[in-house]
């Protein structure tokens, strides 16, 4: 979950102008029985999505097209960085920004394309490390890193790639130039987006004379927390021939709904502007892959119920959204609705375990550092918690490094950036 600074929270920060946050859940509307079939299978490892023969069928990670969007000099990324209150303090290459547009499957297992940012140094090296970064909740599709008019969608890659890194940041199904909606918080697809990104940028790179390392360095931020922390296990687990994970390190993520997130979201520890967008894109977003409600008006209040699938449709901007929904928990969702958050059932429960299972169950088996905002008034502080004490059960050393008081959700992206930059570099 997380937007910018600015406005209330990262939601208002860039909420005003966007919404960067760490949740985001919205898939193709595909048949009930592929959608309930999905929902009630066993929460298993993202990584054994598919067989390499299966990914070679479907021609997943294969390049379609390329844009060169523009080069930024040292200096240029210096002063942008430093006017978003990004760290410039590793700057040291020019950098040029494409955006990939690649084959990879959609939240059913269709084909499908998707787009994302590949930010390349010009260096003399030949021979690069990557780092996979993966963003947090946008509501426009405009505002994912590949179509950002602005250095917040775009200061991580800018960040790493100017530090020597190539960087791939995938928008995500559905945002960017990507067809359909955005499945939110879904972490299968998220995964999928991710390395299939990654294997579009390793032959764009060789195209270019260039070769990307093995070992992946994973990070996000927000709802990208999650999607980094799939993207890992994905590769930890061999999902891909070529690439395996070297490092991991997620910023501010909502790793645990049923058992923190929602708890803080209901009983109003969060910023309530966005407790309200986050609690608006879990139902939606799920409703289109889960079948969670029949009506909008069975969980939605009246003033809400015919406009919110709409408006979560990604071709509204924040303000738009902000201004579409009510300011509190308590104007949106029925009686109905809350307890559904409350005590998730059936399908919407099966789908919340697959979510909240980035940190459980397997053991990465690389360096793994968490970084949270102690008041985050969006991803809940007790999510790191879980995230560490999983990850911790299975003989993984995590260390957390904790930001505030008074660090905002959005402000965590940029403080654990700069760290995580400089860590990466040493393991090198």
């Amino acid at each position: 979950m997380a937007p910018r600074a600015g406005a209330p929270t990262s939601i208002a920060c860039s909420t005003t102008r966007r919404l960067t946050a760490a949740l985001v859940l919205a898939g193709l509307l595909g048949a009930s029985a592929t959608a309930t079939a999905r929902a009630a299978a066993p929460v298993a490892p993202a990584a054994s999505v598919a067989s390499q023969a299966a990914v070679d069928r479907l021609g997943r990670g294969t390049l379609v097209d390329f844009v060169e969007l523009r080069t930024v000099t040292a200096g240029q990324a210096r002063q942008e960085l430093r006017d978003d209150r990004w760290d410039p303090g590793t700057v040291r290459d020019d950098v040029t920004l494409y955006r990939l547009v690649y084959r990879t499957v959609d939240a059913t297992g269709r084909p499908t394309t998707a787009t994302g940012l590949f930010a390349l140094p010009t260096n003399a090296d030949r021979r690069l490390r990557v780092v996979s970064f993966t963003h947090g909740t946008e509501l426009y599709r405009r505002d994912a890193p590949s179509t950002a008019e602005d250095t917040w969608g775009i200061a991580p890659a800018l960040t790493f790639a100017s530090a020597g890194f190539a960087a791939t940041m995938p928008d995500y199904l559905g945002q960017g130039e990507g067809p359909g909606p955005h499945p939110w918080m879904d972490i299968p697809s998220e995964t999928t987006a991710s390395l299939d990104l990654l294997r579009a940028a390793r032959s764009f790179a060789d195209s270019r004379g260039r070769s990307l390392e093995r070992e992946v360095y994973v990070s996000g931020f927000s709802q990208g927390a999650s999607a980094a922390l799939g993207l890992a296990r994905a590769l930890r687990s061999g999902a891909d021939a070529f690439f395996r994970v070297g490092a991991i390190a997620p910023i501010s993520g909502a790793y645990d709904f049923r058992r923190a997130e929602l708890p803080a979201l209901l009983r109003g520890d969060l910023d309530d502007k966005a407790s309200v967008i986050y609690a608006s894109l879990l139902l939606v977003s799920y409703n289109r892959l889960h079948h969670v409600y029949d009506r909008p008006a069975d969980v939605f209040q009246p003033l809400y119920a015919e406009t919110i699938e709409g408006l979560l449709d990604g071709s509204h901007t924040p303000t738009e959204v902000l201004r579409g929904t009510p300011e509190n928990i308590d104007g949106l969702l029925t009686g109905p609705g809350r307890a559904l958050l409350e005590r998730p059932t059936g399908a919407f429960a099966a789908a919340l375990r697959e979510t909240d299972s980035v940190c459980t169950n397997w053991r990465p088996g690389v360096p793994v550092r968490l970084y949270m905002a102690v008041d985050d008034q969006e991803a809940a502080p007790a999510n790191t918690a879980h995230c560490q004490a999983a990850l911790r059960a299975t003989g993984t050393d995590v260390r957390v490094t904790r930001y505030g008081p008074e660090v905002t959700h959005s402000d965590s992206n940029r403080l654990g950036t700069a760290v995580v930059v400089r860590w990466f570099r040493e393991l090198g």
